[in-house]
């Protein structure tokens, strides 16, 4: 219930009004933040081993500060327009631009929220790999993280829009909008983030959020014709370099946690096959005794 409660109820909520009233750029960025707040989550719930001395943990924590720096870079600087990358511009563009943007006050509430909703978002990490180890079947948990989103999500939106003209749903992206975000942005992303998180831990998990601003950034360029900034792409290189020095870290930790297991898991073993094969050579032994009764006796008549 806790689950359904964070993820699809608060921190969705969250996200689409703080960027209703700031961006889809803005909002896909304050969302690079969620891998470092995963990451001291993690620390403080014992879920992540961080020694300073080991390069991993160093190259870990260091990709965490650079990944998140570059997409820092791709929203204050901005730089010359490629144009080679940038369609044309529509004449709505600018119009929709300074209406989404709309006041001081409405920027700072809208990243508030946003905030809020990368702190659920971790919260949801956290506890979903939590869940796991103590249930861990990845597609039931999806199904029941889903269902009870959808009741309390649903007794949200009753106390919350009193306006029947709301619920109306037409053939349009009124329709395609909550679709796409029910089966794709929470249901097959819950079950992927399961699987993941299962093996890999929340942290690996988030490392890879950073790449939703550049996807975003490439889309919006291609399909909404936004223009392209020198900043974006300086800001995408130092992304991946941040990310790829996290995919590293963890791979050693992933590497060196089986190896240790083997270690003790053979050490633990060893004697009990030693002491099976010394009890199976016994039993051998001692059953290739010949009974007493088998053993021939020789009767020795003295002559006198």
């Amino acid at each position: 219930m806790a689950l359904g409660l964070i993820e699809p109820v608060i921190d969705q909520n969250l996200y689409y009004m703080g960027m209703k009233y700031t961006s889809a750029t803005f909002a896909s960025a304050m969302c690079n933040i969620l891998p470092a707040i995963t990451f001291i989550m993690a620390i403080i719930f014992r879920l992540e081993r961080v020694s300073l001395k080991s390069t991993h943990s160093q190259a870990k924590i260091v990709g965490t500060i650079v990944t998140l720096g570059g997409a820092m870079l791709m929203t204050l600087y901005k730089g010359p327009i490629l144009e080679m990358f940038s369609g044309r511009t529509p004449t709505h563009h600018s119009g929709t631009t300074s209406t989404s943007s709309g006041t001081g006050q409405n920027i700072f509430v809208g990243t508030l929220m946003l905030i809020g909703s990368c702190i659920g978002w971790s919260g949801f990490f956290i506890l979903q790999s939590v869940t796991l180890k103590e249930y861990p079947a990845e597609l039931s948990l999806t199904a029941l993280i889903v269902l009870l989103g959808m009741i309390q999500g649903g007794a949200v939106a009753l106390v919350m829009e009193h306006d029947f003209k709301a619920w109306a749903i037409g053939f349009d992206s009124r329709l395609l909008a909550p679709v796409y975000s029910g089966i794709v942005c929470s249901a097959m992303a819950y079950y992927l983030q399961g699987v993941v998180i299962k093996d890999r831990g929340p942290v690996f998990v988030t490392a890879f959020n950073p790449l939703c601003m550049i996807i975003v950034a490439a889309l919006g360029s291609l399909i909404l014709a936004e223009q392209l900034h020198l900043g974006s792409v300086i800001g995408a290189v130092v992304i991946v370099m941040g990310l790829y020095a996290v995919i590293w870290g963890k791979s050693q930790d992933h590497i060196e946690s089986p190896t240790l297991a083997k270690l003790k898991g053979s050490s633990l073993e060893l004697p009990v096959a030693a002491k099976d094969v010394m009890e199976h050579e016994s039993t051998i032994i001692i059953g290739g005794l010949p009974n007493k009764s088998e053993i021939p006796t020789t009767i020795v008549v003295s002559q006198n």
